[in-house]
């Protein structure tokens, strides 16, 4: 009996590394290798030519610093549009899912399911309906001209406005879902004893509502920062060569360009660049109730 007991403990100590086994194997397939890989392209040299290039590891860290001097607009660039892409989604989306969390009764489904709605449309087919609106005889640019608030010729299109908004646009869903998720969870009882204790609506929602509904602040924030940064799709169909993000670089640098040590060195200090942001952020703001 004392051998099956024990059988029967080591079985279970064993049991949850092999549920986890799939996913480490997931992991060191389609992460850790292609990381690996990119890293020691990071370091290489590049021969060949445009059609038949050829590379040779070599330590070259001289790549990064390269690379850096030569791309430094567009990743300061991209950095700014990123941030100013968050901060405006965050604007426009708190209202909405405090709203949705607490104003919208019996319509609280039919809401969050006409802010779902859009995003059944792919991503490109949405970049390229954001190019048509704001388009120079588009009805956006005429009727911003009408009132005084665009110059004749003036236009939207081909500008970081354009951009930005498109960046709001494609990435706002993530942060409406995750505050909608922390807001939604809030018992609504200890707003009603802020109440009780005099408070006021706007000292109830700086001292019980801002600080709860944080872990979606906080999530939000990076679901939307994270892609914005690398995003080309909208700088490539709403901009210009005066708009032209990090992540545009990137992708002419492997696939036109071919210059896979560049174009890896150019991911790899974006990589950092994110990792520094998101850790930083999430330190000042705390973490604690985002598990």
């Amino acid at each position: 009996m004392a051998g099956v007991a024990a059988s029967g403990r080591q079985r279970s100590r064993i049991a949850p590394y092999l549920m986890i086994l799939p996913a480490l194997a997931y992991l060191a397939i389609f992460f850790v290798i292609p990381f690996w890989s990119l890293f020691r392209t990071s370091l290489s040299t590049s021969g060949g030519s445009v059609y038949l290039p050829t590379l040779t590891f070599a330590w070259d860290f001289g790549n990064y610093a390269e690379a850096f001097t030569t791309y430094q607009e567009q990743i300061v660039r991209s950095l700014g549009y990123a941030l100013t892409a968050t901060v405006v989604c965050l604007l426009i989306s708190y209202p909405l899912a405090y709203v949705i969390a607490f104003k919208s009764g019996r319509f609280k489904s039919l809401l969050l399911g006409l802010v779902i709605l859009p995003f059944f449309v792919t991503f490109l087919i949405r970049t390229l309906a954001w190019k048509t609106i704001l388009a120079d005889d588009g009805v956006v640019v005429s009727a911003l001209g009408s009132i005084g608030l665009l110059p004749d010729e003036g236009r939207l299109l081909s500008t970081s406005w354009a951009v930005i908004g498109g960046l709001i646009y494609n990435w706002v869903i993530f942060m409406i879902l995750p505050l909608y998720v922390s807001l939604e969870k809030i018992d609504a009882r200890l707003l009603e004893a802020s109440r009780d204790l005099y408070s006021s609506s706007f000292r109830a929602f700086r001292k019980v509502i801002l600080p709860l509904s944080m872990p979606g602040v906080i999530a939000g924030s990076m679901l939307v920062f994270i892609p914005a940064v690398g995003d080309f799709i909208n700088a490539d169909y709403l901009g210009s060569t005066q708009t032209t993000m990090i992540g545009n670089v990137i992708q002419k640098q492997f696939l036109v360009v071919k210059d896979y040590p560049a174009a890896a060195a150019l991911s790899f200090m974006l990589m950092a660049l994110i990792l520094a942001g998101v850790l930083s952020y999430t330190k000042a703001l705390g973490t604690e109730d985002l598990v």
